[in-house]
């Protein structure tokens, strides 16, 4: 499973919608990658802030029929081809396809559907007085995190080159004690490996999550809190990370931060 799946697992989680093979599959997820595991803290806490932030108002009376259809009309993985319907009108069950074919194509539930279904529950049940928070929904929780750091008055930001021409940018602030690595230009890894990152305080090298890259791309959060001085490094790892909880390969990225 990679990241953009688990962030829709976490966003069907958090709205409580998964069905229970699913529930399962993010359960399973999210003990594998514990780096995970603040987007799905980010979603939860996100999906209670639209119940308890709220001061109720009454909303148009058109903006839930509105929400419903712009759901009704937001494609799903799932969805049955028009044969199978004719295959169940006509009783035939096909119990091999079944198991073989929609078993191993589990419901996905979008980023962009989480925010709409947030938003009626928001409507129906609060009012719109909480719509502000709507948006926040297809947030990262990286990005999240690079927005707090860039408004603290103490936000620092250092970037440096490979040689191949990619290069990358640690954000990060003492005060909020977080920083966020971004990335541009630098190469996809097979399946077998991963890019782990890392807080290299003194002598010791502390896991801090791992990432992927999308066409170069990628905003991660370094999990734990980072220390004035640290210095954040990546090293390529194989799947699943470092198998000691230390360095295997020289860092090809390291940025001080002092």
């Amino acid at each position: 499973m990679n990241a953009k799946e688990f962030a829709e697992l976490a966003a069907g989680h958090a709205l409580g919608a998964l069905s229970d093979a699913d529930e399962r599959r993010f359960a399973d997820a999210l003990a594998a990658r514990p780096e995970w595991r603040a987007l799905a803290e980010y979603d939860a806490e996100t999906a209670s802030l639209l119940a308890d932030a709220a001061v109720p108002v009454a909303p148009p009376a058109d903006i839930r029929d509105g929400l419903l259809a712009q759901i009704a009309q937001t494609p799903q993985s799932d969805a049955v081809a028009p044969s199978a319907r004719g295959a169940e009108r006509h009783g035939e069950h096909h119990e091999d396809e079944r198991h073989d074919g929609a078993a191993a194509r589990p419901r996905r539930w979008s980023r962009g559907l989480f925010a709409l279904a947030a938003s009626v529950v928001l409507i129906v049940g609060l009012g719109i007085g909480a719509a502000i928070l709507v948006p926040q929904l297809t947030q990262p929780a990286s990005v999240v995190a690079l927005e707090k750091i860039e408004a603290a008055s103490d936000a620092q930001q250092s970037t440096v080159r490979l040689d191949d021409g990619a290069q990358a940018t640690a954000h990060w602030s003492a005060s909020v004690g977080s920083a966020v690595l971004v990335t541009e230009g630098l190469e996809g890894l097979d399946a077998d490996r991963t890019y782990q990152l890392w807080l290299v305080r003194g002598e010791d090298a502390l896991p801090a999550g791992l990432f992927e890259t999308e066409s170069g791309e990628a905003t991660a959060l370094l999990d734990g809190s980072m220390h004035e001085g640290d210095v954040i490094a990546v090293t390529v790892e194989q799947a699943g990370g470092s198998p000691t909880g230390l360095p295997t390969t020289e860092p090809i990225i390291a940025i001080p931060t002092a």
